[in-house]
């Protein structure tokens, strides 16, 4: 019988291949939630012929999962997923192949829920227009702590060091400690949360978000940079069409091209007092 066994322990630290295992996982189910998503919207907003395509969509595997007439969003089998790792890992603690079957699930059931972590903050279907993208993002900082945790990064700087418990290293740690919270929160007041909470693992991101320009609409930048200053002006370019461009296009190569409301549309929501 052949065994397949995979030995990542030239590659990643031991300790960390359970992250490595979260992360496959992760990468692999957005990018295929994302595929198939897409492709249902794409479905969706073809010609139907009511001769043929009732049959092919009651054929088709890749569609629309509802249950007693509710569509179940994907993001209920990806927190139920999550619940059902996290339960089974504090239960029976496993190791060993076990241990990294539930680590790639438990990635498996965060990138479902978090690919539709727009509609948690908006409570609403928002998943293909533009305060959807948020998502996106969400899945973008997800993957990219996933992979610093995997090259060992300690949160905040801290590391477990046994060796040296004197004093001096007891309060360089805490410097270390108090001046990476710091540049956290420094980036988060100026608007940039996904550096922030990447920056927690690796503090030179959040140092590289504290020291650079505010975003426009950002804490930061409402109360220290005075209308008309050059900050300010500065702070607009940066941040403006151009940076905006940019990332949408990112975000719709990743996710797929935004639904724009319609004018009618629009017009309900700001009757409503809707942004």
């Amino acid at each position: 019988m052949i065994r397949l066994q995979f030995d990542f322990s030239e590659f990643v630290d031991p300790r960390r291949v359970g992250v490595l295992w979260v992360l496959a996982g992760f990468v692999v189910t957005a990018l295929l939630t994302r595929w198939i998503t897409r492709h249902i919207r794409t479905k969706s907003t073809q010609p139907v012929d009511p001769d043929t395509d009732s049959q092919t969509a009651k054929r088709s595997v890749i569609k629309n999962i509802r249950i007693s007439g509710v569509h179940i969003h994907h993001q209920v089998w990806g927190i139920l997923l999550v619940m059902l790792v996290g339960l089974l890992i504090i239960a029976y603690q496993p190791g060993g192949i076990p241990a990294d079957v539930l680590a790639a699930l438990f990635g498996v059931g965060a990138a479902l829920a978090l690919d539709e972590f727009a509609m948690w903050l908006h409570l609403d279907d928002v998943y293909w227009s533009r305060e959807g993208r948020k998502s996106i993002s969400a899945l973008m900082t997800a993957a990219a702590i996933a992979a610093v945790l995997m090259i060992g990064a300690a949160p905040l700087g801290l590391e477990a060091s046994q060796e040296d418990e004197s004093a001096a290293a007891s309060v360089a740690l805490l410097v270390t400690v108090l001046l990476n919270l710091a540049f956290a929160v420094v980036s988060i007041l100026k608007g940039k949360l996904p550096l922030a909470l990447v920056g927690v693992f690796l503090p030179l991101v959040a140092m590289f978000g504290a020291i650079r320009l505010a975003k426009p609409a950002s804490w930061w930048a409402r109360r220290r940079y005075r209308p008309g200053s050059r900050k300010l002006a500065r702070s607009e370019s940066r941040f403006g069409t151009k940076y905006d461009r940019r990332w949408d296009r990112i975000h719709a190569f990743i996710g797929g091209s935004i639904t724009e409301p319609a004018p009618d549309d629009e017009a309900a929501h700001s009757a409503q007092g809707n942004p």
